[in-house]
């Protein structure tokens, strides 16, 4: 063998040893989650687009508790205001302040249902039972889209942190474990109580 044919063969397995070290995994598997990140900004501005709709068809349609309506409009006003953008999905705390903008919306919606039990004429309109299925769908969508997110967050810190990615991840990307979305509303794992004897 001699040093022309030894150099051809050097170049495929350099490649391969490059391709086995992060350059491209990591990089592939952090837009994947930021795509998916962006799938779920894109369900909760269904869902804040929706809101209003909601707001003033409930309105219209039977005097609900003031109180209960101006809740849930403040709310998704806060929620539109905290914005996270990719860059920062490796900031526990703006991770965290843009899931308890989102969980303040829920909190505020799950009155506004409440209210609406109370109200059967309410429940009687065509246009409002339309709304409240869009509503349920949105909130599905997010509940995928946060699941599909934390799948790719999960998929990345596992990547930056495994053999041999690890060594495109810290010496070539500098990459840093992404923040998976969690339920930041006390209890979140328990079914909520529905009392309509008040």
């Amino acid at each position: 063998m001699n040093f022309r044919s030894a150099r051809w063969m050097i170049l495929p397995a350099a490649a391969l040893s490059l391709s086995a070290c992060g350059i491209n995994s990591v990089p592939t598997k952090e837009e994947a989650a930021k795509a998916q990140w962006a799938n779920v900004e894109a369900a909760y501005q269904r869902r804040a687009d929706l809101i209003p709709n909601l707001v003033e068809t409930a309105k219209g349609a039977a005097n609900i508790e003031k109180e209960t309506l101006e809740s849930v409009i403040q709310a998704r006003a806060s929620a539109t205001q905290v914005k996270l953008e990719p860059g920062d999905l490796d900031d526990p705390a703006k991770v965290e302040a843009f899931q308890q903008a989102q969980g303040n919306v829920s909190s505020a919606l799950s009155r506004l249902l409440v209210s609406v039990e109370r109200y059967p004429d309410l429940k009687s309109q065509g246009r409002f039972a339309d709304l409240m299925t869009q509503l349920e769908g949105t909130e599905n969508r997010i509940n995928i889209a946060i699941r599909d997110y934390n799948g790719a967050v999960q998929d990345y810190n596992t990547t930056i942190r495994t053999f041999p990615d690890i060594i495109g991840a810290k010496i070539v990307h500098g990459a840093e474990p992404m923040t998976p979305f969690k339920a930041v509303t006390p209890n979140a794992n328990q079914a909520p109580k529905v009392d309509f004897g008040q």
